[in-house]
C-alpha cells in the first residue's frame, strides 16, 4: 500500500499527488513512469513520475482525471492509500549536453515535460520552455519551469494568457532566431501537437524526441498493448520508450490505437 501525502488540483481535472514510495524515489530517473492501481482488480494506469525526493522517500504524480480509473485515483485524499504503484518503468530520458534545447509541453503534457526539462537544465543545457493550453486555467507549472529555464513562453488557443495560438508558432520563431536552431527539441502533449512539432523540425534536421502515451497494461512488454511503430518497426512504449525519435514515429497508427476503447471507456465513466 502506498500512502497519499497530498493531493492538489492544478487545473480542471488535473491533480498533483505526492505518495510515499521510498524504493521508487531512490531508483527513479527523469522520463520514467509507474503503473498505479487504486484498488485490487482496478485498471492499471501508467503515470509519469513528475519528481522524487529520495531522502523523504516520496514521489510526485500528475493525474488527469478523465476516465473512470483515473478519477478514482485522483479522488484519494491525504492519508488514503493506493493499492499498487509499480516502477520505475521505461527508459530514462536521454540527457546529454545538447547545448540549446527547446522543451515543448501541451496541456497535461507539461506535467510529463517537467522532469525532463529539469534534468536537461541540471545537465547544463540552456532550456527554453514553451507551454500551451486551450485557455489560462489549463496552463500549469509555468513558475516551476521558470526556476531553471532561460525563458518560458506561454501560448493559449483563446489568447487568455501569453500569446494567442499554438506552441508550434513559438517554436518556429525560436528556430528562426539569429543565434540559430536549438540542438534538440523535446515535445510532450496531444498526438497532433507532437506530430506538428516533429514536422516543423524535420526540414531543419533538429533532433526531436517525443514521449508517447499509447494504451498500456502490464508495463513490462509482455501484453503488447502499448505497441507503436517507429521507423517501420514495432516497438513497445513501456520497455523501448516512452520517448522516441519524433521523425520516425508513425503518428497515424498511434492515433488509431488511442481510440480503440473510447466507447468502452465512456460506458465505464457513465457507470461511476
Amino acid at each position: 500500500m502506498f500512502e497519499v501525502l497530498s493531493n492538489e488540483t492544478l487545473a480542471p481535472n488535473l491533480h498533483h499527488m505526492v505518495l510515499r514510495a521510498p524504493r521508487i524515489a531512490a531508483a527513479r530517473k527523469a522520463g520514467q513512469f509507474v503503473i498505479v492501481r487504486a484498488q485490487s482488480g482496478d485498471e492499471r494506469i501508467p503515470l509519469t513520475i513528475g519528481d522524487a525526493d529520495p531522502e523523504a522517500g516520496t514521489i510526485s504524480l500528475f493525474v488527469q482525471a478523465i476516465g473512470a480509473s483515473t478519477r478514482k485515483i485522483a479522488a484519494a485524499s491525504p492519508g488514503d492509500c493506493l493499492r499498487d504503484v509499480a516502477g520505475p518503468l521505461g527508459l530514462p530520458t536521454d540527457i546529454e549536453p545538447w547545448g540549446r534545447v527547446a522543451c515543448i509541453g501541451g496541456g497535461v503534457g507539461t506535467a510529463v515535460l517537467y522532469p525532463m526539462a529539469k534534468a536537461l537544465a541540471d545537465r547544463g543545457n540552456e532550456v527554453t520552455t514553451i507551454i500551451g493550453g486551450r485557455s489560462k486555467p489549463y496552463i500549469i507549472l509555468a513558475d516551476e519551469l521558470g526556476a531553471f529555464s532561460k525563458d518560458v513562453q506561454v501560448t493559449t488557443e483563446d489568447g487568455s494568457l501569453g500569446k494567442k495560438g499554438f506552441v508550434t508558432a513559438a517554436l518556429e520563431e525560436m528556430i528562426a532566431e539569429p543565434q540559430g536552431c536549438p540542438q534538440a527539441v523535446f515535445a510532450v502533449g496531444p498526438v497532433p501537437m507532437m506530430r506538428a512539432v516533429a514536422e516543423l523540425t524535420r526540414p531543419h534536421g533538429i533532433k526531436t524526441l517525443v514521449s508517447l502515451n499509447p494504451i498500456m497494461i502490464d508495463g513490462t512488454g509482455m501484453c503488447g498493448g502499448c505497441r507503436v511503430v517507429v521507423a517501420g518497426e514495432p516497438k513497445f512504449a513501456c520497455v523501448d520508450g516512452p520517448e522516441f525519435d519524433g521523425h520516425l514515429v508513425d503518428f497515424a497508427s498511434l492515433t488509431d490505437r488511442l481510440t480503440m476503447y473510447r466507447e468502452h471507456e465512456e460506458q465505464c465513466r457513465l457507470a461511476v
